[in-house]
């Protein structure tokens, strides 16, 4: 009897963990720029006396789907997708460079660059970017920011930056606790010239809605089917018991 509540429970538990990452796709579904978590079950062996036969499914995030969402027009000029493949530098709540394409870029009471998030954007100088006052700001498609300072004639623009682009290898990032992507050992990556942006534009979630709302369904049952192995287990327990109180 052991034996069957312990596979039910584990199953129950690992339907949990995955339910956790399709569930936490779902509700980023309409989250600029994100990228679904992928989850998978592999076999695992159980430790301990017995038999090596003896296995049991565990539920992890194997890595995160890196394919692009699709392009949505805002018209905001401080709005900013990733044109293919690469990503845009900010600083993480720890200070550490961290990658995102969320692109709802804006200023701070600092007047610093930020995310909608609040993450500061990192220049291609090592540092956040600062803007001084400015009246109209443009973004162009290597992420060279241009500003017309407050007060100026309208012919007097100032290039200010340029916003700090990378592109990865493969495996090289991996999704943080925040939801941005991170390097091994939060080593910084080199900033890539070939990486574009387009103004005016935001990425959606390349979270697909309908499958993962049949996963979170699917799993559902799957966890009932174990609680019910649970109340068998629980009754046939009983029902040896009860046997054995009659010798």
């Amino acid at each position: 009897m052991d034996k069957v509540l312990y596979l039910a429970m584990s199953g129950a538990r690992e339907n949990m963990r995955s339910q956790q990452a399709h569930a936490n796709n779902l509700a980023n579904a309409t989250t600029t720029g994100f990228k679904a978590d992928f989850a998978q079950a592999r076999a695992m062996q159980v430790e301990g006396d017995g038999f090596a036969s003896r296995v049991y499914a565990m539920a992890e995030r194997p890595g995160t789907d890196m394919s692009s969402g699709t392009m949505m027009q805002t018209g905001r000029s401080m709005d900013v997708a990733i044109d293919g493949e690469g990503w845009m530098a900010v600083i993480d709540a720890n200070g550490n460079e961290a990658y995102t394409r969320q692109g709802e870029l804006q200023v701070n009471q600092f007047n610093q660059l930020v995310t909608r998030s609040g993450d500061r954007v990192m220049g291609n100088g090592g540092i956040p970017i600062t803007l001084p006052p400015f009246e109209k700001l443009d973004i162009g498609g290597d992420g060279t920011i241009t500003i017309k300072p407050a007060g100026e004639a309208a012919t007097e623009l100032a290039i200010l930056d340029r916003i700090k682009l990378v592109k990865a290898e493969p495996g090289q990032l991996f999704k943080g606790v925040d939801g941005m992507m991170h390097s091994g050992n939060n080593q910084p990556l080199l900033p890539a010239n070939d990486v574009k942006v387009r103004a005016g534009f935001l990425e959606s979630s390349n979270v697909n809605s309908i499958s993962e709302l049949t996963s979170v369904i699917d799993l559902a049952r799957q966890f009932e089917m174990h609680v019910k192995m649970m109340k068998t287990a629980e009754e046939n327990s009983s029902a040896a018991a009860r046997i054995l109180s009659l010798q």
